[in-house]
């Protein structure tokens, strides 16, 4: 199947194929230069109550609320010196606390959640997707609500987005970012039963209101699973890297580049073959030369380990960016195997889970939390397991990489069967040390019910020294099969 090369953009355009696979750029092309942009919202991005800390929102999609299974619920902790994640904390659900709906079966209130600063009064705002919410006689609509940020952190909410049509799940997957580089925020979501996408353009009111929506060129997935957004190719817009899988004749991973353009995210164009398949995606500036770069993360091995090395087991993809876009050339693999990475791959890992970006060490290249949410050891199966990468000025690299589990010393709890440690994971932040802490999520702790870890950052890696971790009840949700551990990005 050809993916369209037609593209609408200013500036050098990228090298492609004929099938739209990106190939290796130009060696030294410039940014592009954009007079009278407008600039960006200066809201700290997850700074919901303008306090110069970040806070972190963390979901649990299929939480019982009101006596309606998978309803759905939202925590969100808040950031401080100390660096307590739950010296400070709101839960948020349909119904309540100014939340627009009322619970619903299958609703799934926070099967996304993600951070921006919607209607640029320097307060980051929250938008929880819930693809199951149904209104005006369509069935599984979906929708998106924004809670707003302020001095006193997040409190009232509004629906900025209905599904157009039944089963549209809207708000499945999400995104923000300033896509057309008019100096608004712009989300993207999900529609047509998450194998679609649909821009919703800023700027953003607190009744509701928006400057329209338009679909996102298809990638041609059968559903989405995951969204990442950042400025590639340092032009000012931001740039939309999407993960997901194909329906046809199996589950197979996928991931497709949309460069961001005056009308919004591009044309999706392939990263390459099967190296690039990913279902999940995070982008962040490893290599610190100015263009964010893409991790792709794919949970299982592909058929043929001959046919793409490092794949045994799951495997991760760093994808470089420069002036004119991704570099696939200079695309790196790693899994279990590759020398350096703690463990040995292993069919059923899932390494590669959960992948996310931030500086743990605080040496200012951001570093990679890789999930190995099947790992087994100690007899104990598919306990689950956190891998570290460190960034380099070269990109990822293996040296001094770390694995963080319940079994590490000073981290709460005991490695159990199925608890899948590291199935997510957010690298922020919380104490603005210039270190991040990482959370990371234990999805099947206690039936499914869900638990989160709370790792601190140090000059050497992450630690678990003051580690804290916490589930369901200290949340004040209902534990049954709520899966918490959902992250907003």
């Amino acid at each position: 199947m050809n993916i369209p090369c037609t593209v609408r953009w200013s500036g050098p355009a990228l090298a492609l194929l004929a099938t739209g696979v990106l190939i290796a750029p130009a060696a030294g092309a410039a940014p592009v230069e954009r007079p009278g942009a407008l600039p960006v919202p200066v809201a700290k991005a997850e700074d919901f109550d303008g306090d110069g800390y970040r806070d972190v929102a963390v979901a649990a999609p299929h939480a019982t609320v009101e006596g309606r299974a998978r309803a759905g619920s939202v925590a969100v902790l808040y950031g401080s010196r100390k660096g307590e994640p739950l010296a400070r904390k709101q839960v948020f659900r349909q119904g309540h606390k100014e939340i627009p709906g009322t619970p619903g079966t299958d609703d799934r209130f926070g099967a996304d959640v993600v951070s921006a600063d919607l209607d640029r009064d320097g307060y980051a705002d929250l938008m929880i997707g819930v693809p199951g919410e149904s209104g005006a006689g369509k069935r599984y609509a979906g929708a998106v609500v924004a809670v707003w940020g302020g001095p006193d952190g997040l409190g009232s909410a509004t629906t900025v987005l209905h599904g157009v049509a039944e089963y549209d799940s809207s708000g499945a997957v999400l995104a923000a970012g300033d896509f057309d580089g008019d100096g608004d925020t712009d989300v993207v979501t999900t529609d047509r039963r998450q194998s679609g996408q649909r821009l919703v353009s800023g700027p953003f009111g607190r009744d509701g209101s928006h400057a329209g929506t338009v679909p996102v060129p298809s990638d041609q997935f059968g559903v989405h699973t995951d969204f990442a957004t950042g400025d590639v190719n340092g032009d000012g817009r931001t740039d939309l890297v999407t993960a997901g899988h194909t329906t046809h004749g199996g589950a197979y991973p996928r991931s497709a580049f949309h460069l961001g353009t005056p009308l919004g995210p591009g044309h999706a164009m392939k990263l390459g073959g099967r190296p690039f398949e990913a279902d999940n995606v995070d982008m962040g500036d490893i290599n610190r030369d100015g263009f964010a770069d893409i991790v792709l993360g794919r949970q299982g091995g592909l058929d043929t380990d001959l046919e793409v090395p490092h794949s045994k087991g799951g495997m991760i993809t760093w994808v470089p960016g420069s002036p004119s876009g991704p570099v696939p050339a200079r695309a790196r693999a790693l899994n279990q195997d590759s020398p350096g990475v703690p463990g040995a791959a292993e069919d059923s890992d899932n390494f590669g889970s959960g992948a996310s970006i931030g500086d743990i060490d605080g040496d200012r290249y951001p570093d990679i939390a890789v999930g190995v949410a099947s790992e087994s050891f100690g007899g104990v199966n598919a306990a689950g397991a956190l891998t570290v990468l460190r960034g380099s000025r070269t990109g990822p690299t293996t040296a001094g990489a770390q694995v963080i589990s319940q079994s590490t010393p000073g981290v709460p709890g005991v490695a159990e069967h199925k608890d899948h440690f590291g199935y997510e994971s957010t690298v922020v932040d919380i104490n603005n040390d210039g270190r991040s802490e990482v959370f990371t999520a234990a999805i099947g702790e206690n039936g499914y019910a869900g638990a989160v870890s709370f790792l601190r950052g140090t000059r050497s890696g992450l630690t678990g020294t003051g580690a804290v971790t916490f589930g369901t009840g200290s949340l004040g949700m209902v534990a049954t099969n709520a899966m918490l551990g959902e992250f907003n990005d």
